[in-house]
């Protein structure tokens, strides 16, 4: 079951990103989201009542798009390593992208494994226009609305619990 995050869950999610990234960062970016309420959606993915997965948006800003293009950040995303490979995180990315859809969101950008990700739509090209901390096949990004993407020109910006320039 996948489901929208409660304050019940946020020592089980910090525990799953612990376990599936194999240290504390994931965790406390979360955290440190939260606190600076820069959380667009966070779902959980359970399976008999523990939480097995978790997915997380945040609000990313296009600084010198000609328009606001309301665009989000995919991060992070994580299974419970004894879990993984069973379809929890495509199901996960799925629903979360569906939410973002709901919430009005235009474009999502991700940096993560290029083999898992071009299979819900993301493109290297549409994240290649713009600058940003990131850059190569595993930056890529996805058009929730069609043609949100179709800047010249622009420069990324994550929340701040990221602590990152813009490239």
């Amino acid at each position: 079951m996948i489901r929208p995050e409660t304050a019940a869950d946020i020592d089980a999610i910090a525990e799953v990103n612990r376990l599936a990234f194999g240290g504390p960062d994931e965790a406390v970016l979360v955290d440190r989201l939260r606190t600076d309420g820069d959380v667009i959606a966070s779902l959980v993915a359970e399976d008999d009542g523990a939480v097995v997965g978790h997915i997380l948006f945040s609000p990313l800003y296009i600084e010198g798009a000609p328009v606001r293009v309301n665009a989000v950040a995919l991060a992070p995303m994580c299974v419970r390593p004894e879990w993984q490979r069973e379809g929890i995180g495509s199901a996960l990315v799925k629903r979360g992208l569906a939410r973002c859809r709901e919430r009005g969101m235009e474009a999502v950008f991700v940096l993560g494994h290029p083999e898992f990700y071009p299979r819900f739509g993301f493109r290297t090209d549409l994240a290649a226009r713009l600058k940003a901390p990131f850059s190569g096949p595993a930056f890529m990004a996805l058009e929730l609305k069609p043609r949100s993407l179709d800047l010249s020109d622009g420069r990324v910006h994550y929340a701040r619990a990221f602590g990152l320039e813009s490239g």
